[in-house]
């Protein structure tokens, strides 16, 4: 497969697929493809699609592949912002946000991903279950924003406000740390906690998280009765 990425920041990926390749996809984000890309759907396995639900995405896959000549697909994101390319091996498998996935190789393998402790899903705001892509191939993932990318050597931390954790390194870790000062968590505007993530590996945060636009623009809206 060779790709380009074209488009920021309302972005999308082209693909062009060898004869008899597969590319696949857990939620609507095909937006155009030749004639001669065949479409599958299919739930997979039990445990792997219950585990997609719980993530955040599709029960099903949609798997394409180019049927007997080269062929072309192309996906788009759902909100403004970045498409990255991941090349995932065995010893490198990637953590992102929960819906982040947009389409992958077949070879790669996706599943969930549970937090180590239970503070950094349930306070850390990004969620306590997030999808971990391993196997090899490369993956496409959805960026909220502009991506801000940072190497943690062993040791470092970057403290992270909610939503803005897009991927990291499955060698990093999160945890959760409250607000310090009572005046700081009443009036400081930023929440009660903060995800820390530590190194070592590569975060990928993300300057427009859905979540945060989300939250400014209800204001604007009426409430219902």
């Amino acid at each position: 497969m060779q790709y380009r990425i074209i488009g920021e920041p309302l972005p999308a990926v082209i693909c062009d697929v060898a004869p008899g390749e597969t590319l696949i996809t857990e939620r609507g984000s095909m937006s155009w493809m030749t004639p001669n890309m065949k479409m599958e759907t299919s739930a997979g396995s039990l445990g792997k699609a219950l585990g997609r639900m719980f993530s955040g995405d599709s029960l099903f896959l949609n798997r394409y592949t180019a049927q007997g000549a080269p062929g072309q697909i192309t996906f788009t994101s759902s909100f403004p912002g970045s498409i990255r390319a991941f090349e995932i091996t065995p010893d490198n498998p990637v953590i992102v946000q929960k819906s982040a996935f947009m389409a992958s190789e077949s070879t790669v393998d996706l599943s969930i991903h549970f937090q180590k402790k239970l503070g950094a899903g349930f306070f850390g705001g990004e969620g306590f279950i997030m999808q971990k892509l391993s196997g090899h191939g490369t993956a496409f993932v959805e960026i909220d924003g502009h991506a801000c990318e940072y190497e943690l050597a062993e040791g470092q931390s970057m403290i992270v406000d909610t939503g803005y954790l897009a991927a990291m390194s499955a060698t990093c870790t999160m945890d959760i740390v409250t607000v310090p000062g009572v005046k700081n968590m009443l009036f400081g505007g930023e929440g009660l906690f903060n995800t820390v993530v530590r190194g070592p590996g590569k975060i990928i945060l993300q300057t427009m998280p859905i979540s945060a636009v989300a939250g400014s623009l209800r204001a604007f809206f009426p409430s219902s009765n």
